[in-house]
C-alpha cells in the first residue's frame, strides 16, 4: 500500500469521527442535554455515519468509532497495525472537534459521564449491539453503496435509542471523548456490545464463505 493511501485512510477516520462528534456536539448545546431529545441526536448521528460511509467508506471503512475498529479486528477484518493507526485517529479526530467547539462557543465543556453505574453500563452495551450487529450484517454481506449507509446509518440510530433508556447514547468510545462523556463505562461498554455482537453475527448467521 502507498504511502498516500495509508495517509488518506487515517485522514478519514479524524475527518468521520471529527464529524460525527460536532454533529452530536450541535445537538447537545442546541437541546441542552443529550438525553432529554434521543430522537434528535440518534436521527442526526445516522444521517452523518450514513454520509461518512458513502464519502469515505471506500478509503477507510469509515469506522470512525474504536469500538467498530476493535470488533472488525476481532473478525479479522483488519490488521492490527491498522486497528491502532485508527484508534489514533479517531481520538484525534474526536479532541479536534472538542477543541474546535469550545473555541466557536466559546465555552468550556463539563464531564457529563456521571458516576458508575451497571444500567448505564448495560445501556451502552446494548444500542452498541444493536449498532455493531448492523454493521457486521453490512459487511458481512457486502453491502456497498446506498444500501451499506443505510443499513449503518439507520442501526446507530436505533442503537442510540436503545442506549438513552440509561445512558447518554454516544455508543462510541472517540465520540465519548469529543463531547467529554468519558469514564470507564462509555469508553469499554461500546467496546464489549460491538465485539459480542460481530462475533455473533459471524457465528450464526452467516456461512464460512461470507467470513472469509
Amino acid at each position: 500500500m502507498q504511502v498516500r493511501e495509508k495517509v488518506g485512510m487515517l485522514l478519514a477516520e479524524v475527518f468521520g469521527t471529527a464529524a460525527l462528534t460536532l454533529v452530536v456536539l450541535a445537538q447537545v448545546n442546541a437541546v441542552g442535554a443529550v438525553i432529554t431529545s434521543p430522537w434528535f441526536v440518534a436521527a442526526s448521528a445516522g444521517l452523518t455515519l450514513a454520509v461518512m460511509v458513502l464519502a469515505v467508506g471506500k478509503v477507510s471503512g469509515a469506522h470512525v468509532n474504536p469500538a467498530i475498529t476493535v470488533g472488525l479486528w476481532t473478525l479479522k477484518k483488519i490488521p492490527t497495525s491498522n486497528a491502532v493507526a485508527y484508534l489514533a485517529s479517531q481520538a484525534l479526530g474526536a479532541l479536534f472537534a472538542f477543541s474546535l467547539f469550545q473555541y466557536i462557543t466559546n465555552s468550556t465543556l463539563g464531564n457529563v459521564a456521571g458516576s458508575f453505574d451497571w444500567r448505564i453500563f448495560v445501556a451502552e452495551l446494548s444500542g452498541t449491539f444493536v449498532f455493531a450487529f448492523g454493521v457486521a450484517s453490512a459487511v458481512l454481506q457486502k453491502l456497498d453503496g446506498f444500501a451499506a449507509a443505510f443499513t449503518i446509518g439507520t442501526s446507530l440510530m436505533l442503537g442510540v435509542l436503545v442506549a438513552t433508556i440509561a445512558s447518554n447514547g454516544t455508543l462510541n468510545p472517540a465520540v465519548a471523548l469529543g463531547i467529554n462523556s468519558w469514564s470507564w463505562t462509555y469508553a469499554v461498554a461500546p467496546i464489549v456490545g460491538s465485539v459480542l455482537a460481530m462475533n455473533a453475527y459471524s457465528l450464526f448467521f452467516t456461512s464460512m464463505r461470507s467470513r472469509k
